[in-house]
């Protein structure tokens, strides 16, 4: 049984540096590390928060404009939208990706996908949790990816109408799957 039916010849092969910028993160020193408000430091442990199971919602750390203006940190902006994820270490083996929709910062560890005009951001977000970017680490004493590895990527992308269609069709399973969740949740914390 056929659940969709897609124009196939509309998908083309692109490289994901011809679509969007892979964009590394930054150094983030203890010293600075704990704000409560500003613009959100997201580092790998940030994925596990509740709320940030898709897009990310919160921070466990803030930049003050203070601290942007003294480090000459400047935000990620995503004109669309974007994922982020790890990009060094175990977290790799992880290939967990997250929306990014506001300005933010990443630490060092971490590296955002920055989607142009020609994606819809679900249908990209999707796209990304199906590629094992682990695939792509560096082998070492601590494996590890650059941009340049993210954007020579090949993938196929439909035009943006049938991009919606697929992930608005992605993003309805995802909130039923987080509902269910919840409400398990709930039902152990009442046991």
């Amino acid at each position: 049984m056929n659940f969709f039916l897609f124009k196939t010849n509309t998908w083309e092969q692109r490289k994901l540096g011809e679509v969007g910028k892979a964009k590394s993160g930054i150094g983030f020193p203890d010293a600075q590390q704990r704000g409560k408000q500003g613009t959100p430091f997201y580092k790998v442990s940030d994925m596990n928060n509740p709320g940030n199971e898709v897009v990310m919602m919160s921070a466990n750390n803030y930049a003050s404009d203070s601290q942007l203006r003294e480090n000459k940190w400047n935000p990620i902006n995503p004109q669309n939208s974007g994922v982020v994820f790890a990009k060094v270490g175990a977290a790799i083996f992880l290939d967990r990706k997250r929306i990014v929709d506001t300005s933010f910062l990443i630490d060092n560890n971490m590296m955002s996908y920055l989607f142009d005009s020609s994606w819809n951001r679900y249908f990209g977000k999707t796209l990304f949790e199906k590629l094992r970017l682990s695939r792509f680490a560096q082998v070492g004493a601590l494996p590890s990816f650059n941009g340049s590895d993210v954007e020579d990527i090949k993938v196929m992308i439909p035009e943006k109408s049938e991009q919606k269609v697929i992930g608005d069709m992605f993003e309805k399973l995802d909130d039923t799957i987080a509902l269910h969740q919840r409400r398990s949740l709930s039902l152990v914390n009442l046991a």
